[in-house]
């Protein structure tokens, strides 16, 4: 059994101003990490640990991927305690592993998800560590009221938070044709599990068309968050080294540009940006990223210049009141 192709992308989403996600796309290593904590430390924490796999060396087999995560949690929570600034840090992971006789194994930890799609079917490997997930897995919380509740994000597991980290440890039995999707949250969130379905059953013979597709799908769906997906197939055969996977071309990068975390204007939103009082000439793409009908597509763009009348009127209104003000003062004096 062999991986026969990979794919991996990640977007920073409509609404956050730094991407906080990593992952690896290394056949046969697969992972994915959210991190999490103030300013950039959510970023320094995923990439603290998907360093500590890449560099972890060879070797299978559930302890293994063990092995990897706890190092990986070691990496985040040392740099945690000793550096101020990121004190509070961590990150969730979920990594695979695939081994020569085709088997999957899988770590976990957090909320980000590992999913399978197999005979058109997704099926998700998975369970979150979360407060609302644990509450429904002891019948206390429906599904459907978990999806709305407003504690869903806290989660009650992370690397970096402790000296040791419980995971979670499985293997798949591996079938070629298996289509294996690592994601965050900004995905699964965004997007629902049959969309996710029918996404990866469409495009299952080209990944990276699948990967584009569902991050656009999570944009779509408010991408209230970063968005990750690892994606991997299966198929008969030998391994064999397989091309680095494609960087996501500026299309896929759906980044968010606000300086804040409020809802942004998007490509996706095909809105015109406002003229400034200055005439300033704009890339046609940043008005309409895609040709609009009946709209012919041009390098640029300009905004009408619309400063000068403005400030002549100010400067009109500012005339009158001074007068009005002399008058009346002269008219108090004269009494």
């Amino acid at each position: 059994m062999r991986v026969s192709q990979a794919y991996g992308a990640t977007d920073t989403g409509r609404r956050r101003r730094h991407n906080e996600d990593a992952y690896v796309c290394d056949p046969p290593l697969f992972a994915i990490a959210d991190g999490m904590g103030g300013a950039q430390a959510g970023e320094v924490a995923s990439g603290l640990a998907a360093s500590a796999l890449t560099e972890g060396g060879g070797g299978g087999g559930e302890r293994r991927v063990g092995e990897l995560i706890q190092e990986a949690n070691r990496r985040v929570h040392e740099r945690a305690s000793t550096d101020a600034a990121t004190s509070g840090m961590g990150t969730t992971m979920t990594v695979a592993l695939v081994e020569p006789d085709g088997s999957v194994r899988f770590g976990h930890v957090g909320d980000s998800r590992a999913y399978l799609l197999r005979d058109a079917r997704l099926e998700q490997l998975t369970d979150d560590h979360t407060l609302v997930a644990e509450l429904v897995r002891r019948g206390e919380l429906s599904p459907s009221d978990a999806e709305v509740h407003p504690q869903r994000s806290v989660i009650t597991r992370a690397l970096g938070t402790d000296p040791d980290v419980d995971v979670d440890t499985f293997a798949v039995a591996g079938q070629a044709g298996d289509v294996f999707l690592l994601c965050s949250d900004g995905l699964s969130s965004m997007v629902a599990g049959e969309t996710i379905e029918r996404i990866l059953e469409q495009h299952r013979s080209d990944l990276q068309t699948a990967g584009k597709a569902l991050i656009h799908a999570a944009n779509r769906g408010g991408g209230e968050d970063n968005i990750t997906a690892v994606l991997f197939e299966l198929a008969d055969g030998v391994p064999a080294v397989l091309p680095p996977p494609a960087e996501p071309d500026e299309k896929t990068r759906e980044q968010a540009v606000a300086p804040d975390d409020e809802d942004t204007l998007h490509p996706e939103d095909g809105v015109r940006l406002p003229p400034t009082a200055d005439t300033m000439i704009v890339p046609a793409q940043a008005l309409h990223p895609e040709p609009v009908s009946g709209e012919p597509a041009g390098p640029t763009q300009a905004v009408p210049q619309a400063g000068v009348g403005r400030r002549l009127l100010a400067l009109l209104v500012i005339v009158v009141l001074i007068a009005v003000i002399v008058v009346l003062v002269w008219w108090g004096l004269a009494r």
